[in-house]
């Protein structure tokens, strides 16, 4: 008797154990707010700048395939300052990420500024334009 009930504890842990729901993996949220990334400039809404100030144009980029943006024709009431390159978080390889262009507005007017997408290689033209249409107060 003493081994049956032996018997019955061991069975009734065993199947606790088995009818225990198994954990799903979780996938980690991703909250916008807390992103690290700036939000890329939509190039169909006009930007209007003050003459003296500084301002940014975000676009998406992947430096890892050698494609890369360049600035396509002359700039006009602007001039360029900087670009730098922010790969996306988590860092895997071939992932993309996001080109910051800083440009100084210089003079009144209006301008548009072209940014080709160049695929690698030497001479080649660019496959992807964005036009960005900016006022100069």
């Amino acid at each position: 008797m003493k081994n049956a009930l032996y018997l019955l504890l061991v069975a009734v842990l065993f199947l606790t154990a088995c009818a225990a729901p198994t954990p799903e993996p979780t996938t980690p949220s991703i909250d916008p707010a807390g992103s690290t990334m700036p939000a890329l400039t939509d190039p169909s809404q006009p930007i209007t700048v003050n003459a003296g100030d500084i301002f940014m144009i975000v676009v998406e980029s992947n430096s890892s395939t050698g494609y890369h943006w360049e600035i396509v024709g002359d700039l006009t009431n602007i001039e360029f300052v900087s670009r730098e390159y922010t790969q996306a978080e988590p860092v895997l390889p071939g992932s993309g990420g996001v080109e910051v262009w800083t440009l100084k507005a210089v003079s009144a007017g209006e301008t548009l500024l072209v940014l080709g997408n160049y695929p690698p290689g030497e001479g080649a033209t660019y496959e992807q334009e964005i036009q960005f249409s900016i006022t100069v107060q």
